[in-house]
This record gives structure tokens, sequence and C-alpha cells, in this order.
């Protein structure tokens, strides 16, 4: 029987990368694929960002993949398209957030020599911390937020930090503000606790402020970062530098059901229907279901493989190329074909089914 994946491509650019992306992961395995809508898209048609049916539809199947949500088409509605994703994430019971970032081969701001090696994976909190702690808001002039930290909740984010290790160089680094605030050493309490579990991954413990720092100096150093949901939103974006851009970037969100694939750029109204968005992003979030949905890492690997040799060859203007989205999907493809005779044979044997390319 075929896994299902939810597709909800959302709004500007979304339809056109998620297209690419599926046709990449088409070409790995067979997948039945069910459409919905959400964002403004959803917002059109019935008005609100995400319909019943849409929720139920993502809930059935193995796992979600999003293409973007968002426009100025919306922001002056009585509800924005952000919600619905946000009300998806929340449904889905979405915990822990994947952000990998890694070097490939685009101009970045920082050293080329410290970037060149660098391959970092941002672990973070999703439910808990300042973002949705109680009370909040604002009264006579005062803002308040209340940033709450649940024991149990850290665990299970820490669990999948040091599970991701493991299966790569074994090193984590758990940030916090454990100086000042409570909620801090709470945190590092609980991550320690967890990493005795973990005997043969390293743990070491750092300042958001320090770490902040380092992130950009010698960001080979880290491999698997854990924050809570402030400090990891913020070194998440951060380690995009790595990259050279957030717009080549994916990311995963984890829950008890279907896992949530997406990548990290918005909608880009502006180029919606041009041919020209890049694709990138949304063809890294197929490795990532691959892996983390599908359980095919091997496939994951050959599909990072094929985007990392795609990029010397084609890129699209936003990388100073002159490909279109199609062009640069084309170049994945090719590679696919060639890529997959160079991933384990015997993983290649007990695959469920053959390449379509």
């Amino acid at each position: 029987m075929k896994p299902t994946v939810a597709v909800l491509p959302g709004d500007g650019v979304g339809p056109e990368v998620t297209a690419a992306a599926m046709s990449v992961l088409q070409a790995c395995v067979p997948v039945e694929l069910r459409v919905g809508l959400v964002g403004g898209a959803a917002i059109d048609v019935g008005g609100d960002p995400l319909p019943a049916e849409t929720l139920a539809l993502c809930r059935s199947a193995n796992a979600v993949f999003v293409g973007a949500v968002g426009g100025p088409k919306w922001e002056t509605g009585p509800i924005r398209p952000e919600a619905g994703l946000l009300a998806l994430r929340r449904g889905l019971g979405l915990h822990t957030n994947l952000r990998p970032s890694r070097y490939l081969g685009l101009p970045t701001p920082l050293r080329e020599g410290s970037v060149r090696h660098a391959d970092i994976l941002v672990v973070r909190d999703l439910l808990g911390g300042v973002y949705y702690g109680e009370p909040r808001g604002v009264k006579d002039g005062i803002a308040t937020n209340t940033w709450v930290q649940n024991a149990e909740h850290t665990r299970v984010v820490a669990e999948v930090a040091f599970r991701q290790a493991r299966s790569r160089r074994k090193r984590v680094t758990s940030v916090d503000k454990a100086n000042v605030l409570e909620v801090s050493r709470l945190w590092r309490s609980v991550v320690s606790e967890v990493g005795r579990k973990f005997s043969d991954v390293e743990l070491e413990h750092r300042s958001i402020d320090a770490m902040a720092f380092e992130l950009v100096k010698s960001p080979q150093h880290f491999d698997v970062i854990v924050a809570d949901n402030l400090f990891g939103d913020i070194l998440s974006d951060e380690a995009g530098a790595i990259a050279g851009s957030l717009g080549v970037l994916p990311k995963a969100s984890l829950g008890p059901g279907p896992s949530l694939f997406e990548p990290v750029h918005g909608a880009a109204p502006s180029i919606a229907g041009r041919g020209i968005a890049n694709p990138v992003g949304a063809i890294l979030a197929v490795a990532l279901l691959l892996e983390h949905a599908l359980r095919r890492p091997d496939l994951s690997r050959v599909v990072e493989a094929a985007v990392l040799t795609a990029l010397k060859e084609v890129r699209t203007p936003d990388l100073g190329g002159r490909a279109a989205t199609e062009d640069f999907t084309a170049a994945v493809h090719r590679h696919l074909s060639w890529l997959r005779w160079a991933h384990d044979a015997e993983a290649e044997q007990a695959a469920p089914a053959d390449w379509g390319v």
C-alpha cells in the first residue's frame, strides 16, 4: 500500500515549488498525493485558513507537505493566512522542529573556511516557552509575556536531539540562559538528565549570548543544537548564514502523528507565476520527509546530493543565475537518475519501490 502525503501548496510561489518537490518525491518512491487548501487559498474559498477537511486530510496521512502561506492580499482581512499554519501545527500536536543548515557552495557572509565543513541541525521546542505562556497582553502601558517551561515536554525535545545526534557526529549543544532565568535552569537540568541516558553522545551547555557569537565564528564546531522556542527560533535563522540564504533551507516539525515538512521561505507573491521561484528549500524538505516520515534515509541522502550537484550547474535568479524553476528541477532529476547507483546496494534491494526516473 502506498504511503499518503497530504499536499498543501498554499499561496504565492507555494504551488510552483510544491510541484517541483513532489516530482522529486515521486521519482524516489511511489506515494499517493492528496491535495488540500491552507492559508490564503483556503480563505478565498471558504473564509477559513485551515478548513476542517484539510485538518482531517492531514491527520489521516503519513506526512504533510506545505508549500508556503501568506501575502499582502490578505493582510487587511480579519484572518491572516498564517493562522492556518499555526492551527495546523496545533492540530497535529507538533512538538519539535528540525532546522538543518549546511554549506551548499553558495555565497555566504561568513568566512568560507569556517562554513565549508559546517553541517548543523537546530532542534527547537515548538510548544513551550514564552510564545505560548499565559498570561500575556498589554494593559495600561505595561506589556506582559509569560515564559513557561514544562519538564516533561522539555524531555521529549531533548530526546529528539540526542537521537538525531546519534546518527550524526554525536555532539549536542544545549542553549539556555541559566545564569538568569529559572526556566533555563529547569531546561539545563532536564537536558542533562536526558543526556545521561545517551552516554555515546557528548553534551555541552552554552549560554545564548555566547552561542550567538560562536555560531558565526566557528559554525563547524557544532553538530546538533537544542534550544527552547525563543532561542531556537533565533539560532535557526542565524544558522541560515551558513547556507547563504534562508530561502534554500527546509524544516520539519515532528509530532505523535504525521509530521509536517516545508521550505523555510515565505510565499514571495511578487514573483509568483513567473516560473523563477527557487525550489531548493522545498526539494530539501522532501529529503527530510523521506528520512523522518518514510524511513528512507538512504534516499534522503541521494536527494541532498542531487541538489548540491545541481547547484553547481544551474541557479535561479535569486542565487545569481538565470534558470527557471523547471530548469533547476530537471537538473535535480538528471542527477537522481545516476546517483541512485551510488547509494547502498543492500538498502536498494530492501527498498519497497523502484525509482521512477
